[in-house]
């Protein structure tokens, strides 16, 4: 059992659902704070504050300090002007928090204080538009907010538009827009993670299985290739979730809601192109985020549906699955620090 200690967030209105946040070794986490829906958690990069988003209908972040001990200290919240936040991003500069708002398709700018607390609302920018899904792309549904590997560029993935918006931040908080990727129709991209050496970047689309790679340049995205998140032929509906990559650039890992396999895509040396190498049980159902640890060549994998952290060894890029899993009710987001 790894010995590396772990932040946890939790649904809390689903039956059988946690607390909040959780803290603590894969064998010993306890709730630390009361927190509704934090479906997703960031770390100041001083290690001095944890910021949630709270998944409710009237969306809400909250900002809490660590106590030495892991402990969390609740600061305060604010509205972020937005249906049901799904992830948040600090900007490097550590000045501004920015929140994707899934339901109603918006990106909410926070100031965030000297002492880790949160200033009313600088922005809310709102996207606009459909796409061909009559289901799930009837509007806008921003999923995650991000910045490249430089700082200078901020990056939201719109999922209802099959659009990622790539904007500057000012310093007042106002992103002003400097492109657009525009994925295939019905693609329905979640998460977009950068090349280490920034000469690449990897989305991948919750609505057709697939991962699209791309060239990057001074905030331009251009798509150089689209591949299948699942091997031929799997039977079933499929919606990925999840997307790392390694700190050498060479693995990409995306996690499979549906088949609940982890895929693991192997990254040409110049980062323009993938294939995929594995796919490996995630150890449950419904596998929502993943998260590599700070520690060692290890893998965590949130199984939402069957209230499970996995654990994996990485070696040579491919997962191995560990005698280890913890149950903890409804995971959704792990941050090891």
């Amino acid at each position: 059992m790894t010995s590396e200690r772990i932040y946890v967030g939790s649904y809390t209105s689903q039956a059988g659902g946690g607390d909040g946040i959780a803290f603590g070794p894969l064998d010993g986490l306890k709730t630390v704070a009361t927190v509704a829906d934090a479906s997703f958690l960031v770390r100041s990069a001083d290690g001095r504050f944890l910021y949630a988003a709270d998944e409710e209908d009237e969306g809400r972040v909250t900002a809490l300090a660590i106590q030495p001990d892991g402990g969390l200290e609740l600061l305060n919240d604010q509205p972020t002007g937005g249906a049901h936040p799904c992830h948040v991003d600090i900007d490097p500069s550590g000045r501004f928090l920015l929140t994707a708002n899934y339901t109603s398709g918006s990106v909410a700018v926070h100031p965030i204080n000297a002492d880790g607390s949160l200033g009313e609302r600088a922005a809310l920018v709102q996207r606009e538009g459909t796409g061909p899904n009559q289901d799930r792309q009837s509007g806008p549904h921003a999923h995650q907010v991000t910045f490249d590997q430089a700082g200078v560029y901020v990056f939201d993935v719109d999922l209802g538009t099959d659009t990622v918006y790539s904007s500057t931040l000012t310093a007042d908080g106002q992103l002003t827009e400097v492109d657009r990727l525009h994925i295939h129709p019905g693609a329905g991209p979640r998460h977009l993670v950068f090349h280490p050496m920034a000469i690449a970047a990897y989305v991948i689309n919750e609505l057709d299985s697939t991962l699209t790679v791309c060239s990057y340049l001074d905030g331009k995205l251009q798509i150089v290739q689209t591949v299948s998140t699942r091997p031929a032929d799997s039977p079933g509906e499929n919606y990925p979730a999840e997307l790392l990559i390694s700190a050498d650039g060479r693995f990409l890992y995306g996690s499979n809601r549906g088949d609940d396999t982890i895929a693991v895509f192997q990254v040409a040396p110049n980062g323009l192109s993938v294939e995929l190498v594995q796919t490996i049980s995630s150890g449950g159902r419904w596998p929502r985020h993943l998260a590599l640890s700070l520690e060692e060549p290890t893998l965590y994998a949130a199984n939402e549906q069957s209230d499970q952290i996995a654990v994996f060894s990485i070696d040579d890029g491919r997962l191995t699955a560990q005698d280890n899993t913890v149950s903890w009710p409804k995971p959704v987001c792990i941050l090891p620090i």
